[in-house]
């Protein structure tokens, strides 16, 4: 079994409340559990109106699956116009941890 995890720090655009923050931000979290059946969830900066973190994590019995997975969530998020994708951290987690 193997566990993937990866936390977005984002910028966001002209927003200039937590409303239309969450405008922002809902569509993209809801995207990744869409398309990639992730459990993924704003994390981060709550009370920041320009600022976002979401967070994602996915079980998988293939590594080289997971990888693919989480690379694909990663370009959608950075491919995004509406947001500044500041930085990206991922974690993995083996059999062998």
């Amino acid at each position: 079994m193997y566990v993937g995890t990866l936390s977005f720090d984002l910028l966001l655009g002209d927003v200039r409340s937590l409303k239309e923050k969450r405008s922002v931000v809902r569509p993209i979290v809801a995207e990744l559990q869409r398309k990639y059946a992730v459990s993924a969830a704003e994390v981060d900066h709550m009370d920041l109106h320009r600022r976002a973190g979401i967070g994602l994590a996915l079980v998988s019995g293939d590594a080289g699956h997971l990888s693919e997975v989480l690379d694909r969530c990663e370009r959608l998020v950075a491919a995004r116009p509406e947001v500044e994708l500041l930085s990206v951290r991922r974690r993995f987690h083996g059999e062998d941890d």
